[in-house]
């Protein structure tokens, strides 16, 4: 299914600057030891995407639930900003440069944005598991896209 989610136009602050690069790379490596959120308890991951622009590795600390046959879910909330975070678009523009990061092992992602019925059913699960994500739902008017992360076969 197609990247297709446009920015909204209101919502809430989206986190960026020095700060936050600081954060995440501290949540990064916990992540990669313990995979776990820093703070939040649930289980995490780290994305590693390219850059559109800069063709630059980022990583992107997430929280992520399990989806169907092994895969993890995440969600592109932003904290319920306007526009989708930059991995969105990173993914959108180099979806076979994807991998995550989990406790001890690096893995080759194929990437799905969900849509219609999977992406209700799969929402449902997440709100179910992690209500600050249904919050972020009603700080913006887009819809916050939930991405399914796949096994890369070898």
């Amino acid at each position: 299914m197609p990247f297709d989610t446009p920015d909204g136009t209101r919502g809430g602050r989206q986190p960026h600057g020095r700060i936050l690069r600081w954060m995440n790379a501290f949540a990064a490596k916990r992540i990669s030891r313990k995979g776990k959120m820093p703070g939040l308890g649930f289980d995490a991951l780290v994305l590693t995407t390219v850059g559109r622009r800069s063709g630059e590795q980022r990583r992107s600390p997430l929280g992520w639930f399990p989806g169907e046959d092994g895969s993890w879910l995440i969600v592109a909330a932003a904290a319920g900003a306007p526009k989708n975070p930059s991995w969105y678009y990173n993914i959108k523009a180099n979806p076979d440069r994807v991998t995550i990061e989990l406790p001890g092992r690096t893995v080759a992602v194929i990437a799905e944005q969900l849509h219609g019925a999977e992406r209700q059913e799969s929402w449902q699960q997440i709100i179910a598991a992690a209500p600050q994500f249904a919050k972020y739902q009603r700080q913006t008017d887009r819809e916050l896209p939930v991405i399914r992360l796949t096994a890369r076969p070898n």
